[in-house]
């Protein structure tokens, strides 16, 4: 009998070995028993490792601590290359995550300039796909609207840098939320808008164009709070370029500019505000959020501007669990792309709290405290003996890196991610099975991958053991 068992077991794992290399798959997802369905939240707060996380628990809520990204339950490491590098771009990145497929660096919802077939063998991310199939979707980013970790679930172009074309996809895709910053992108040269003066050179008023579509047009927090009950879809513009200011800590004192604009929604309101149009529309949805600040301030060693917007993501995941508690058919999945800039604490002595950082760390790494380097210490929240410790945090740099990050997620068939390791194309992975009920490339047509799914369940559900 024991050898009965080993061969079935030993059988049953060539079998799957060998459909995974027909396949081509790569995942490192573990397998779900019976993929549950229901509406997914993808948070994204760029650029964000584990040691921002770190730095933003010790500011937040100090070193014995919670914060809400704490509290998701199920974990794995990241696995961020891409096909052409070890480090992923902002932009080709945010194309593996949208199209489940490994891509060229210099990618924007394509392969570089050609064509890309998703994963389920679509041309088209799998945000279109779920529009396609008649869901809702939406997305909100604190950045303006061409930013890549949402804009290629929308958009492909053969530039990043082609803004109103990437705009004027995102207005006309159908989505049912979007909200962003951008409104430069939105309107045509000469035009002055609620933020200031458009950018677009084909005269395309983008923003008449979506009041058309049926879209109320929202440009303020407090414009943003006060919807309609019954508003089915919004485009929310909330600066000209990003609702914050990415330059340095110097910089921003010098010209008398806060980290945020101050009638901007943070990205917890636009959260709160798109689940609550989504939820209108009665079926599953995909929103997908990203908190930009937290890349763009580390790019510029802005360690306050950083720890802020570490703070405002935070809040934002507060705002999907509490979703979660109401509609627990939900899958709230996060994750960022690269290590943006090296961020690490460095302990400081309690007796030089009160006396300014030196300006780089003994081997020349730029070290900032609350107001930039050569500035007082960070001071952590109360530990578990009421203790307030100083910190610095130090810099590697100013470019992404391949740092260490998580992915998490709490609801519906986050137990996926028990495997412990998860490559980027497995964030498409788990949001297609989430809004469709089976994995990718396993609908009712292929005879093949049902059996491999009866394997799956057979290993995994029935949980055959060696005794």
């Amino acid at each position: 009998m024991k050898y009965c068992r080993f061969t079935r077991v030993f059988g049953i794992c060539v079998l799957l070995l060998a459909v995974a290399v027909i396949t081509g798959a790569a995942t490192h997802l573990a397998p779900v028993c019976g993929p549950g369905v229901g509406s997914v939240i993808f948070l994204h707060p760029d650029g964000s490792s584990v040691s921002h996380w770190t730095a933003a628990r010790m500011a937040i809520a100090g070193p014995d601590g919670m914060i809400n990204w704490d509290r998701l339950p199920v974990m794995a490491v990241y696995r961020g290359h891409m096909k052409t590098a070890l480090v992923a771009t902002s932009h080709g990145g945010a194309t593996t995550h949208a199209f489940g497929v490994k891509v060229d660096s210099d990618s924007y919802g394509m392969d570089r300039d050609r064509p890309l077939t998703a994963l389920s063998g679509k041309r088209m991310s799998i945000m279109r796909e779920a529009i396609a199939a008649g869901l809702a979707v939406g997305i909100a980013n604190s950045g303006d609207i061409d930013e890549p970790g949402t804009g290629v679930f929308l958009a492909s172009t053969r530039s990043r840098k082609n803004s109103q074309e990437i705009a004027r996809q995102i207005i006309f895709s159908g989505a049912h939320v979007i909200l962003s910053g951008g409104e430069r992108w939105l309107l045509p040269k000469g035009v002055k808008g609620r933020h200031g003066e458009g950018k677009r050179t084909d005269g395309t008023n983008l923003i008449a164009k979506a009041q058309t579509l049926g879209y109320t047009v929202v440009y303020t927090r407090a414009e943003l709070a006060a919807l309609p009950d019954n508003t089915r879809r919004v485009l929310g513009v909330f600066a000209h370029h990003h609702t914050f200011h990415d330059q340095t800590e110097k910089q921003l004192r010098k010209k008398g500019l806060p980290l945020y604009a101050a009638e901007a929604p943070t990205i917890g309101e636009m959260t709160a505000a798109a689940l609550a149009v989504l939820s209108r529309h009665g079926r599953r949805f995909l929103l997908v959020v990203e908190e930009e600040g937290t890349d763009n301030f580390s790019n510029v060693n802005n360690a306050a501007g950083a720890l802020e917007a570490l703070r405002r993501a935070d809040t934002a995941y507060g705002v999907a669990r509490d979703y979660l508690q109401g509609h627990p058919d939900t899958l709230l999945l996060t994750t960022a792309d690269s290590d943006a800039s090296g961020l690490e604490v460095i302990a400081v002595s309690p007796n030089l709290a009160g006396t300014p950082l030196p300006k780089t760390t003994f081997n020349g790494a730029p070290l900032d405290g609350r107001d930039g380097t050569g500035s007082l210490p960070f001071l952590a929240k109360p530990d578990q003996f009421g203790n307030r410790l100083p910190f610095g945090i130090a810099w590697t740099g100013y470019e992404d890196s391949a740092g260490g990050i998580l992915v998490r997620a709490e609801g519906m068939n986050a137990e996926a991610l028990r495997s412990g390791s998860c490559d980027n194309s497995d964030i498409y992975r788990l949001i297609y099975c989430t809004l469709f009920g089976h994995p990718v490339g396993a609908g009712k047509k292929s005879k093949r991958n049902r059996t491999t799914m009866r394997i799956r369940r057979a290993m995994d559900c029935k949980s055959v053991a060696v005794r």
